[in-house]
């Protein structure tokens, strides 16, 4: 299928999100989208697909002009979008899923369970995928999920699937299975559209690119003419640099030891220390324990057992309060549900971490209030209209730097930042990792967990990896290390999937 988008304007009141933009899909093809946080990515996407209508353009499928009002019209023509919030329903089945308002009834109207069970059977073996069709949505990962919506548009008869981010809470080996899949669905005439952030999935596993940049369109380039300097000066209009900060904290004493701490059923004795002015990368399969470990150490799901120390003295964490009086602060993973309050202010958001320091007697001071929130917005460079913005209407990388603000103006001693990058586009994900190494600079030792490799290396001065709730061992992000002890991604991958290392 063909598909073209010429000229597609759209604005939401007066803010203009689309202008003049455009998108070219062939047959049989993986075509990557890309652009900045608001570029208008799934925005051009959802018109395509009637989530929204479009003020101007024009869309042709196959040179038929179309103008779809509703997602099933663009599925009747074998068009479906797969959500990054996926559109599951997870108490039902994967059978009850992929039959949702599509069941397969009989001559009186009774349903025919045995012919929906084949076709949904049939449509996973096509995927390669093993999957139950009586296991309850809720049971299975979030890849079998994800496989589950790509069987139920197959059934539909398709040919253009769009992606939004669909490796964002993949392990690598679900990755690889979604890899396999795109590759044969493409051999099979099915074109998908993938939109993401990581640039090195986009040159891995895609034909062509398209870049859009402030509701633009800027160009169409075959992946084998292009390279990653290229797409970037595309995508924010300037070349990034580095694409990792040049480090120079000095290293100084242990602020954090863990020792032997375990949370049954969760990890077990995890030991490691992490010093000031340090970064510490956490490695590990996704279900490894990284973050149940995190949470541990911040007091929002206690240990069993074990002993945690600041500046060698030890300490009972039993609340995020206590670990937010010994200056701990957490970034955590999902900043939409656990990091912000989307629909308040950034001067909510920053205040609410910190009215210690802008309040007196249980009373709010409105002008150090205002004072702080003014500071949060100019050290961290979060681009907006004025701190009263609410926080939905910001990029997702300013409001990863409002999740920032609220910590950093705390002056933690320790940091812990799990998924730091998450969602954030390319010359974001630059600015938060110059925040984190202004942090360590300052002397605030940092733990941070993240599923993306390349980022592990390119920030930590050390990786612990954890594999199936224990720690499998230490890297060195130093030249002089042996080779068996160098960060590297081969070492990271061994140590992670139960394997070891020795000099």
């Amino acid at each position: 299928m063909k598909i073209e988008m010429r000229g597609i304007t759209k604005s939401f009141g007066g803010n203009r999100v689309l202008s003049d933009a455009g998108f070219f899909l062939n047959d049989s093809e993986i075509h990557a989208l890309v652009g900045e946080n608001g570029a208008g990515k799934s925005t051009l996407m959802k018109i395509l697909t009637g989530v929204y209508t479009r003020d101007e353009g024009e869309v042709l499928v196959d040179g038929r002009r179309v103008h779809y009002t509703h997602p099933r019209q663009a599925e009747a023509d074998g068009i479906v979008f797969i959500h990054q919030e996926l559109n599951v329903m997870f108490e039902l089945t994967v059978e009850e899923n992929m039959f949702m308002g599509k069941e397969i009834r009989g001559k009186f109207g009774a349903l025919d369970g045995k012919e929906m069970r084949r076709r949904c059977e049939e449509a996973l073996q096509k995927l390669g995928v093993s999957i139950p069709v009586n296991a309850v949505m809720g049971d299975l990962s979030v890849g079998q999920q994800q496989m589950v919506e790509i069987a139920k548009a197959l059934m539909a008869n398709v040919k253009v699937i769009i992606m939004d981010e669909p490796t964002a809470a993949l392990t690598p080996r679900e990755t690889e299975v979604l890899f396999g899949v795109a590759r044969n669905l493409r051999s099979q005439g099915v074109s998908i559209v993938y939109i993401s952030h990581r640039m090195e999935e986009i040159f891995e596993l895609c034909d062509r690119i398209t870049v859009l940049r402030d509701g633009k369109y800027i160009g169409t380039k075959n992946i084998r003419e292009t390279d990653m300097n290229d797409l970037v000066r595309m995508m924010i209009g300037r070349d990034i640099g580095e694409r990792y900060p040049v480090r120079n904290s000095k290293i100084g004493d242990v602020v954090l030891e863990v020792r032997n701490l375990t949370k049954n059923g969760k990890f077990r004795n995890v030991t490691f220390s992490v010093r000031a002015g340090e970064v510490l990368g956490v490695s590990g399969l996704m279900g490894a324990g990284r973050t149940e470990i995190m949470h541990s150490i911040f007091g929002s799901v206690p240990a069993d057992s074990g002993e945690i120390l600041m500046y060698g003295k030890q300490v009972k964490i039993t609340s995020p309060e206590k670990a937010k009086t010994l200056g701990i602060g957490f970034i955590t993973e999902d900043r939409k549900s656990e990091g912000l309050m989307l629909e308040e202010s950034i001067k909510t958001n920053v205040s609410l971490t910190n009215l210690d320091t802008i309040s007196s007697k249980g009373v709010i001071d409105f002008k150090k209030e205002d004072s702080l929130a003014l500071r949060a917005v100019k050290e961290l460079q979060i681009r907006c209209f004025g701190t009263n913005q609410i926080c939905s209407n910001l990029s997702g990388g300013n409001q990863q730097k409002v999740v920032f603000a609220k910590w950093s103006l705390l002056n933690p001693k320790l940091l812990i930042l799990d998924e730091p990058t998450r969602g954030v586009d390319v010359g974001a994900k630059k600015e938060i990792y110059s925040i984190i190494n202004q942090l360590s600079e300052s002397g605030v030792a940092v733990i941070m967990v993240s599923s993306e490799l390349p980022e592990i290396l390119g920030m930590s001065d050390r990786v612990m990896v954890v594999h199936e709730g224990e720690v499998s061992g230490f890297l060195e992000n130093s030249p002089e290390a042996p080779e068996w002890q160098k960060a590297t991604q081969e070492n990271v991958m061994i140590l992670a999937t139960g394997g070891s290392l020795h000099g």
